[in-house]
């Protein structure tokens, strides 16, 4: 199998008060994603939902642990060891990250959100509706520790 490459567009980028990565309240940031002129008018009634799904491209963070393949959340020792694709880790071969948002305004090519757990001026790849059809399971597990990790980051 060859490996393959891939040219995204950026579409916009974040503006917030975040610049290093936080691990608590992120229901309190209100962040506003800039589109670019071109994208704008794909906004078009988006103010009709309550929610959407931002993806983004985590820059910031690209380092040596990228290679691993396997480590501790957020390096703590609580932890236990595990696979990248098990955590939603910064440290990935490819570094994308979502985040389900509350759509707060939409005014004119700006989005302001609240929720999105991503740093100023982080590229944006894509913005899609929060569909509960889509994005809403039954019966879904989740670990123990991650439940643990995940106590106040929103």
């Amino acid at each position: 199998m060859s490996e393959s490459s891939f040219l995204l567009k950026q579409i916009g980028v974040v503006h917030s008060e975040v610049e290093d990565k936080n691990y608590t309240d992120w229901n309190k940031v209100i962040s506003e994603v800039h589109l670019k002129s071109e994208f704008q008018d794909g906004l078009y009634r988006l103010e009709e939902y309550s929610h959407a799904i931002i993806v983004f491209f985590m820059n910031q963070f690209n380092s040596s642990e990228s290679d691993l393949m396997i480590k501790r959340p957020r390096d703590r020792k609580d932890m236990p060891n595990v696979g990248v694709f098990a955590q939603r880790t910064k440290y990935r071969p490819n570094p994308i990250g979502i985040s389900v948002v509350k759509i707060e305004a939409i005014q004119d090519h700006v989005l302001t959100v609240r929720g999105l757990d991503a740093n100023n001026n982080t590229p944006v790849l894509d913005i899609k509706p929060y569909i509960t059809e889509f994005d809403t399971r039954e019966n879904v597990d989740v670990p123990y520790w991650m439940k643990k990790l995940m106590e106040d980051y929103f």
